[in-house]
């Protein structure tokens, strides 16, 4: 696909069809990590979720023999109910 940079206000643009947005995973309003390599410009779509973290990359993580605990936090400090 051939596409031109156009004057964007005070940046400059590059428009992408729709078809392509698709076969990369990108939608409307996404975050994308722009950048340069070997002189090649590379545009990714951001797996992150909510901000900063994507919860599979951090479930993942937990080790398979992990096993959750309960924590006793002390007796009530203030009007809870248990």
């Amino acid at each position: 696909m051939l596409s031109k940079v156009q004057k964007w206000g005070n940046g400059q643009g590059l428009r992408l069809t729709k078809a392509l947005l698709i076969e990369a995973g990108i939608h409307v309003g996404d975050e994308v990590d722009v950048s340069v390599r070997e002189g090649r410009i590379i545009v990714q779509p951001v797996s992150m979720v909510r901000g900063r973290h994507d919860l599979k990359d951090l479930l993942s993580r937990i080790p398979k023999d992990h096993k959750p605990e309960e924590v006793d936090w002390g007796p009530p400090t203030g009007k809870e109910a248990w």
